[in-house]
């Protein structure tokens, strides 16, 4: 971003320096005040030809010409530059660019995504679809000029993932997850490191492209950790066992069952009302019409299907099926 800056106001950059050289000489040599100095370089640099404030001495001259001839061709460089950036896009670039830095600062409880390429680009649509804030960092020329043009309200950082200073820029301090999709795990172990020193309570899922890397990425700090060719093969596979189940999992996560939600609901998300009661008075609270498919234990076990006399205490999870105003209302969050 500063490097961007300062080549657009480079071209500016270079006329002032040629405006203040001009009255620093004519205020050196001719003893002119700032304004008397001014004029002159105006006038010389511009061309205009109008009368000189006084008769100029042989120095004065002398520099004169010089400047003539700088201010010629510190002029050309300046339309030329001015030039590049109107045909190239470079000023549309650089607002574009402020403008979403200028969203980032803003937005919180957002993901990074770090990479857009398949697994990334994938990862985005579906948290589009499910309404979720994300920011996208990748480091190829190609793939950000692409995307641009694709999905122009993307919020995207062009940057090097592995880098502190470009997790920092994605506000990783403020966001509540990262999913890294980096095609070399020694990347992701970067990555993962670097988030986790930043957001202690972020949760970062990384992909890994080998079974020896998952306990490295543990180890660095991921919460999970996903092969997608493993994941991939496993569908497949089910989807000849269990086909019609696979299909509804993919109806749930897909753009089609946007209005149907799967979500897990923690203690601390209940009103207050129906903390620490049993699994039935909170499935009739206020009637919302979520269904209860499961809980998640204070040991991290699942429970499918659990009776209803089961008690919902602190560091426990409802996981619970149906619309996305059902499961508000159940958090209490609609009137």
């Amino acid at each position: 971003m500063r490097n961007d800056l300062f080549r657009l106001l480079q071209p500016f950059i270079v006329l002032h320096f040629v405006i203040m050289l001009g009255i620093f000489g004519y205020m050196m040599i001719e003893h002119f005040d700032f304004m008397e100095a001014l004029y002159m370089t105006t006038i010389t640099v511009t061309t205009a030809g109008f009368a000189e404030v006084r008769p100029l001495s042989s120095g004065g001259r002398l520099f004169t010409t010089f400047l003539l001839i700088f201010s010629w061709g510190a002029m050309a460089f300046v339309l030329t530059r001015l030039t590049q950036y109107i045909i190239s896009g470079e000023v549309n670039k650089f607002f574009k660019s402020r403008k979403i830095m200028t969203a980032i600062d803003k937005i919180r409880d957002h993901v990074v995504i770090c990479g857009y390429g398949r697994n990334g680009q994938q990862a985005a649509h579906t948290l589009r679809v499910h309404g979720q804030r994300f920011v996208v960092i990748e480091n190829d020329d190609d793939i950000t000029e692409r995307a641009a043009l694709e999905t122009p309200d993307l919020l995207f950082i062009h940057g090097d993932g592995t880098e502190d200073d470009t997790l920092k820029r994605a506000r990783v301090e403020r966001a509540r997850a990262l999913i890294t999709t980096l095609p070399e795990d020694a990347d992701n172990v970067f990555i993962v490191l670097s988030a986790r020193s930043l957001n202690p309570a972020i949760q970062i899922i990384s992909r890994a492209s080998g079974n020896n890397s998952i306990l490295k990425l543990k180890k660095a700090g991921a919460d999970s950790v996903i092969m997608p060719d493993k994941i991939g093969g496993t569908h497949m596979a089910t989807l000849v066992s269990k086909p019609d189940v696979i299909e509804f999992i993919d109806y749930l996560s897909g753009e089609e069952g946007e209005a149907i939600n799967m979500e897990s609901v923690g203690y601390e998300q209940l009103p207050v009302e129906i903390r620490d009661s049993t699994l039935r008075d909170i499935m009739n609270w206020k009637k919302t019409g979520v269904n209860c498919i499961g809980i998640k234990t204070i040991d991290g076990k699942f429970v499918i299907n659990p009776p209803e006399e089961v008690l919902i205490n602190k560091g426990m999870k409802v996981i619970v099926l149906g619309t996305r105003q059902q499961i508000e209302e159940m958090k209490g969050n609609i009137d």
